[in-house]
């Protein structure tokens, strides 16, 4: 699929989802972090409960840190992850 992105769930977002990654075609209307996480949360069950608070998620386009506003374009790896903590 070339219009499509590959999505990573790591930590909890993965127990809630039931997966670790699948690829995904791009709908039409997401061009960013924010639209996809809507798409995503739409689609009810594991991934509502994984994305109800949205402050809680970190994201990383191609595996740099990216923000909501953050462009997401076909053939991005989309990553989602809790806050990470340093000790």
């Amino acid at each position: 699929m070339t219009d499509s992105v590959t999505v990573l769930y790591f930590a909890w977002l993965r127990e809630r989802i039931g997966t670790d990654s699948e690829r995904l075609a791009l709908p039409d209307g997401v061009a960013s972090v924010a639209d996809l996480v809507a798409h995503l949360a739409a689609r009810g069950g594991g991934y509502a409960a994984a994305f109800a608070n949205r402050a809680s998620i970190r994201c990383a386009v191609n595996q740099e840190f990216a923000d909501p506003a953050s462009a997401v374009r076909p053939g991005d790896e989309v990553g989602f992850f809790p806050p990470v903590t340093g000790g």
